[in-house]
């Protein structure tokens, strides 16, 4: 008789779920260790401010979550997930009251920025296009052989180059800020080689599926991949703090969906010296600094088509989102910050109370920020929707050190699981064949300090997994 294979999971972000579902999908027994009272990591949501308001404490808006081929194989419907699309996925609003509005598909967006409709289109749609096709290439390792290598061509002649030499392929500012405001997601300095990837992805994964969120917040996808992971037999074990070895049980495969850092303390001296170096310095990036509103009828914004986005990106004009990010890279705290807002409730108002609704708002920040960045928040939405202060019933502030404490993923309040060096693009964690794997016999890596990186896509945790079945399989 065969005895059924075993696996430990440490963490229940969506990364440690994804890799939990495809073991336990292949028939091995899935033991999830999750620290915290809830599962979730970066998909939580919680009454932050008001009772009854949604916020979504850490992921809000979900573009690769709609878009990636694994979540997209997974009956989480069926499990109680249920995506909702605001009428505008994105607007970036100017100081003159205009705004880029990323709406729809690349023709109906480059429609709706003048002179630079026709460049927009022939950027970005045969990436919408070809998106499905290539996700599988795009969310992965940069390093291997792609299964669409003329498709992934047209992405990477896009990505190369840095975000701030491709921005110059439009004539409006409408056009340059929309794209560098998606290309700020790197945290990253905007003029490094490899910048427009992040923005590139963003924006032709808007294209093909839009920037959705999760009914009831994020938390809901965290709770259905959960459910079906207990449909599949596996457990959860929250509550359960893994500092050291001795903490985790036996099992023929361990799964780490925690920071490279966690598991050179973890695992010690079983790693190599030469790995243990490498996940001990790896880089953190700058940080976030987080604000949850409770706001009474909304955000008084001055660009129409605000008042109908999910996500608002603050920062003005493209030359100053650049200079926003060169800055905290280099550990100064800008003069206007890049700002994020998310009106989730725009596309599920379950999330509010009456006329008062939850407003989500990070500031990109230097890595460990001390001093109180709430007050810059405040002020970039107060310059895009004069009267916004007044409006504030309640606020909840999370600085870079209360993220780290929430989630030891985030350190120093680095949210997207490591500093986007063009280094760490390319070698993440650490230049190997193989990324996923710790060099441990059966311990693999599986967190967004792992190919494909940050995002609520799960596929990091899954091609771990996948690691995991031809270790299983070998032995």
């Amino acid at each position: 008789m065969t005895t059924r294979r075993t696996a430990v999971v440490v963490g229940s972000g969506p990364n440690g779920l994804s890799a939990a579902l495809h073991l336990a999908q292949q028939g091995v027994h899935v033991t999830v260790l999750e620290a915290h009272s809830t599962v979730g990591g970066g998909t939580r949501s919680d009454e932050l401010t008001v009772p009854g308001l949604v916020h979504d404490v850490c992921s809000a808006i979900h573009p690769f979550g709609v878009a990636s081929p694994y979540l997209a194989s997974l009956p989480l419907a069926e499990h109680g997930l249920t995506w909702r699309w605001a009428e505008v996925d994105l607007a970036h609003p100017l100081d003159d009251g205009s705004a880029g509005v990323l709406a729809g598909d690349a023709a109906a967006t480059g429609a709706g920025l003048g002179e630079d409709a026709r460049t927009w289109e022939r950027l970005f749609g045969p990436l919408q296009r070809s998106f499905p096709a290539v996700a599988d290439d795009v969310l992965g390792p940069l390093v291997r052989v792609p299964s669409h290598p003329l498709r992934l061509a047209q992405f990477g002649l896009r990505a190369a180059p840095p975000a701030s030499v491709l921005a110059r392929s439009f004539r409006t500012p409408q056009a340059r800020a929309l794209f560098l405001g998606c290309a700020a997601h790197l945290f990253q300095p905007l003029t490094r080689p490899l910048s427009s990837a992040v923005g590139v992805m963003l924006i032709a994964a808007g294209h093909r599926s839009g920037w959705p969120v999760a009914e009831g917040g994020s938390r809901s996808i965290s709770t259905a991949m959960a459910s079906l992971l207990e449909e599949l037999g596996g457990e959860i074990v929250l509550n359960h703090q893994v500092r050291t070895a001795a903490d985790l049980p036996n099992t023929d495969v361990t799964m780490f969906d925690t920071s490279p850092r966690a598991v050179a303390d973890i695992v010690g001296d079983r790693l190599s010296q030469r790995r243990r170096h490498r996940y001990r310095s790896f880089r953190f990036g700058p940080a976030a600094h987080k604000v949850d509103f409770a706001v009474r009828g909304g955000v008084p914004w001055t660009a129409e088509a605000a008042h109908r986005a999910g996500t608002v990106h603050l920062g003005g004009a493209g030359a100053s989102v650049v200079a926003a990010e060169a800055a905290i890279a280099a550990g100064r705290m800008p003069d206007h910050p890049f700002v994020l807002v998310g009106q989730q409730y725009l596309a599920d108002p379950t999330r509010s109370v009456g006329d008062v609704h939850p407003i989500y708002a990070y500031a990109h920040v230097p890595h460990g920020l001390a001093t109180d960045a709430t007050e810059a928040v405040v002020a970039e939405i107060e310059r895009f929707a004069p009267g916004f202060r007044g409006r504030v019933v309640a606020q909840h502030v999370s600085s870079p050190a209360d993220l780290e404490a929430y989630n030891p993923n985030y350190v120093g309040g680095d949210i997207v699981g490591g500093a986007n060096t063009v280094g760490q693009l390319v070698g993440r964690p650490a230049v190997a064949l193989d990324p996923y794997s710790t060099g441990v016999p059966g311990m693999f890596l599986c967190s967004a300090s792992t190919p494909p990186g940050a995002g609520v896509h799960g596929m990091c945790g899954f091609r771990a997994a996948q690691r995991a079945m031809a270790y299983l399989s070998r032995g």
